[in-house]
C-alpha cells in the first residue's frame, strides 16, 4: 500500500490598503501651508517681473487739456495681457512640478492643489502689479501739464488670463499621472515565472510502489479498495 501525500498551493495574500498614518498627514498638512508661501512668493516676484518687462503706452497731453496717442501706441495696450499670460505658463509649470513631486502621492488631490496654488499665485501678481502703477490713470491725468506724458496704468485687461496659471500648474501633474511608471502596483516579475507560478501541475497518471513496480492510478486505487 502506497502513502500518498497533498501539497495545497495558495496565492499570496492582496495588500490590504493601509490608511496614512496621522503623523503623514500632520506632513501634508505643514507642506500644503508651506507651498502655499511659496506660492505668494512666486507671485510676488512675478508681479515685480511684470512691471519691469511691460511698457505701457503714454499719452501726450495737448495744450488744450486734450491726451492723444500713437497707432504704434494702440498696439501695446495688451502687451500686458500677453506678459501675463507667458508667467503664468512658466510659473505655473513650475509650481506644478513641485507639487507633483511632493503630493503625487495623494493621487487626483494633487492636481486640485496645484490649480489652487496657480491661481493663488495669479491673483497676487494681478493685484500686487496693479499697485505698483501708483496713482490711477485719471488722478495723474488730471493733475498732468501741457506736454507731459502720461502712462497708462498697468492692469490685466482679460481677466479670463487668470486660468493660464491654473492650467499651466495642472499640466504637469497630468503629464506625469498619464505617461510615468505606475507605482502603487507592484514590481512585475518574468513572463516565464508567472506561468511557472501560475500553472496548475498535472495530476501523475502513473504511481511506483513500494516494490518499485510502477502502475496506473486507476490500478493502485482499485487495489486499495480491494485491500481494505
Amino acid at each position: 500500500m502506497v502513502a500518498t501525500s497533498l501539497v495545497s498551493v495558495t496565492s499570496p495574500p492582496s495588500p490590504v490598503p493601509v490608511d496614512a498614518p496621522p503623523r503623514a498627514r500632520r506632513r501634508d498638512g505643514w507642506s500644503v501651508s508651506m507651498f502655499a508661501v511659496a506660492a505668494l512668493v512666486v507671485g510676488i516676484a512675478a508681479a515685480v517681473i511684470w512691471r519691469l518687462v511691460v511698457q505701457p503706452p503714454s499719452y501726450l497731453v495737448q495744450a488744450d487739456g486734450s491726451a492723444t496717442v500713437t497707432e504704434r501706441s494702440l498696439t501695446e495696450f495688451f502687451a500686458a495681457d500677453a506678459w501675463y499670460v507667458l508667467l503664468g505658463v512658466v510659473f505655473g509649470a513650475v509650481i506644478g512640478i513641485s507639487t507633483w513631486r511632493r503630493f503625487k502621492h495623494l493621487g487626483w488631490l494633487s492636481a486640485l492643489l496645484a490649480a489652487g496654488l496657480g491661481v493663488l499665485a495669479g491673483l497676487v501678481c494681478w493685484q500686487l502689479g496693479q499697485l505698483f502703477s501708483g496713482a490711477t490713470f485719471d488722478e495723474r491725468l488730471a493733475s498732468a501739464q501741457p506736454g507731459d506724458v502720461v502712462p497708462i496704468a498697468l492692469a490685466l485687461r482679460s481677466p479670463s488670463a487668470l486660468a493660464v496659471w491654473a492650467f499651466a500648474a495642472v499640466t504637469p501633474i497630468l503629464l506625469g499621472s498619464a505617461l510615468g511608471p505606475d507605482e502603487e502596483a507592484g514590481p512585475r516579475e518574468p513572463r516565464s515565472r508567472r506561468t511557472r507560478r501560475g500553472a496548475v501541475p498535472a495530476e501523475p497518471t502513473q504511481v511506483v510502489d513500494e516494490l518499485g513496480v510502477a502502475r496506473s492510478v486507476e490500478a493502485q486505487r482499485d487495489e486499495s479498495s480491494t485491500v481494505s
